[in-house]
């Protein structure tokens, strides 16, 4: 086996969406190839580590170095290895910010994105990428394991345990959903039959009807987000905020459109309307990128 780790420059600024988008293709590459590795981003460049067989990293860095997404692809470090430093993850992930830079107090690490992309031809001073490697897997373990409460050797298999069960009570919520989403979608056929056929005047649907059946369509759509939400948790360490706010605005907005205005009190009304400006005001500030400098 070998690792392999390259540096490159994104064609244009990257959004978060973009990034799991990317993130999410690298991992169901990799879980097909056998390969793992990590992958950090930070001021527009992108350093990969990839671990696996020779053969098969080296096909896919040949496909790496044809992706239009980036340029300046540099290969910083290739050696052969007897085990995985990331065989946990099928490909791990960090934007790596400012403030982690200068925590590490490593000198040349802070300024070597920056110079990589000013000037990708810069010979690469190769030390600076095994504690950023370092410190990536520790900050990555971290989340993971929460160590901010202490673990002791002799608590380590049973809480590997929970954390197993954990994930195969979440993998079972999983197809539970995908059950609730035919179902829902049966649902919606019913309702439209039921409307159009088997209530007068046939193939005529009256206000109530119509937001009858958009109640239907939008708890489908409801359960299609919790399911993005489960698979997310059983397939990274992204937390899917900007998902789970998308999730309650539709929710609450499903409300909204079938509300009976005749029988709601005026304080309801007025409460519901809180909820969908106060979280599309959330919606808002989590997709807002920062703006240029």
């Amino acid at each position: 086996m070998i690792r392999l780790v390259y540096i490159s420059q994104s064609v244009k600024p990257v959004s978060s969406d973009d990034l799991m988008s990317l993130l999410r293709q690298c991992r169901t590459n990799n879980t097909k190839n056998n390969l793992t590795g990590v992958l950090l981003y930070h001021n527009e460049c992108f350093i990969q580590v990839l671990e696996g067989k020779e053969e098969v990293i080296n096909k896919v860095y040949e496909k790496i170095k044809k992706d239009p997404r980036h340029k300046n692809v540099i290969e910083l470090n290739r050696e052969y290895i007897s085990e995985r430093q990331f065989d946990q993850w099928s490909m791990g992930f960090e934007e790596v910010n400012e403030a982690q830079l200068a925590a590490l107090n490593i000198d040349g690490l802070n300024d070597f994105f920056s110079k990589q992309k000013q000037n990708p031809d810069l010979d690469v001073n190769q030390t600076l990428i095994a504690p950023l490697m370092k410190f990536f897997k520790t900050s990555y373990e971290k989340r993971q394991a929460h160590e901010e409460l202490p673990i002791h050797d002799d608590q380590q298999g049973i809480l590997i345990l929970f954390h197993k069960a954990i994930r195969f009570a979440v993998t079972i919520l999983a197809f539970l959903m995908v059950l609730v989403i035919f179902l829902g979608v049966a649902d919606v056929v019913y309702v439209i039959y039921q409307k159009l056929l088997l209530t007068p005047p046939h193939f005529l649907m009256t206000i109530p009807d119509i937001l009858a059946t958009f109640g239907a369509f939008l708890a489908v759509l409801i359960a299609i987000e919790i399911f993005l939400n489960i698979s997310l948790y059983l397939r990274s360490d992204v937390i899917p905020v900007k998902l789970v706010v998308a999730t309650a605005l539709m929710a609450i907005s499903r409300k909204v459109i079938i509300f009976d205005f005749k029988s709601l009190q005026p304080e309801y009304v007025y409460s519901s309307a809180a909820v969908v400006l106060a979280l599309g005001l959330t919606y808002w500030l989590i997709d807002k990128k920062p703006d240029e400098q």
